[in-house]
């Protein structure tokens, strides 16, 4: 069964919220959560990302809220979590402290978009140290030297980027996405998860035989931008079911 992981903005709307769209996401049959650290400046990120992000930060989403967030979700669920985030914000809690609270809080893996393996070698040492997942993404442009560097340093799985640029959800995927995607999938046994621009269940049903999973983000957040209450809960049931019969059920 191919895993379905969502991408939502920790404290977009509010923390609370979080906690309870997390909840509705794993009733509807997601595997895997990826929590998204605001930050100011997300050069990785599109519009909707960025929107999301801004609305976090002006409540004052801070590290430490978002630890928080998943110590309180740890409570009620196992489901893996992943933090996606830039370097500074952590960088700027203080590496050891982030890390020790991390793994204390329950997170499960960790992306942070503008670090490279050779450049984040105390990073790493802190991740193992914790138990945490670090997992780094590739490109449709990364070139072959640079991939098996990603291979051999990403665990928990790779992240793989469906097209060049910034998030955003698209109407189509590129053309050539699938032979990007048969050519890695030759090159390395890691479990390969799909993201950015994925946003209708038939975007990948023909490239879901190379990888291991997706990644759904801007798509998801647009319909929390959109929805609050009891619509909320029954919007995003709605749009995630059919990504999970596509993928195949729990």
């Amino acid at each position: 069964m191919k895993k379905l992981i969502c991408f939502i903005t920790c404290g977009f709307p509010d923390l609370r919220t979080t906690e309870k769209i997390v909840s509705v996401l794993e009733d509807a049959g997601v595997d895997i959560i990826e929590l998204g650290m605001p930050f100011s400046d997300p050069i990785a990120d599109g519009p909707v990302v960025q929107y999301a992000s801004q609305k976090a930060l002006e409540k004052k989403g801070t590290v430490k809220d978002i630890l928080s967030v998943v110590r309180h979700i740890r409570k009620k669920s196992n489901i893996p979590i992943v933090l996606m985030g830039y370097l500074n914000p952590v960088y700027h809690y203080g590496l050891k402290k982030f890390f020790n609270e991390a793994k204390e809080s329950g997170v499960s893996g960790l992306i942070i978009p503008d670090i490279i393996p050779e450049e984040s070698k105390l990073i790493k040492s802190l991740a193992k140290r914790a138990g945490i997942d670090l997992i780094y993404l590739l490109a449709p442009t990364t070139e072959p030297k640079r991939r098996k560097i990603i291979y051999n340093s990403t665990t928990g799985f790779v992240y793989v980027v469906s097209v060049t640029g910034i998030t955003g959800a698209r109407k189509e995927l590129p053309s050539g996405l699938a032979g990007f995607l048969k050519q890695i999938r030759r090159e390395t046994k890691k479990p390969l998860a799909l993201g950015f621009g994925i946003s209708q269940p038939k975007q990948v049903t023909k490239i879901k035989k190379y990888i291991d999973g997706i990644i759904i983000g801007s798509a998801l957040i647009k319909i929390i931008m959109r929805y609050r209450g009891a619509r909320l809960v029954s919007e995003i049931r709605k749009f995630i079911l059919p990504f999970r019969k596509e993928l195949g059920k729990v």
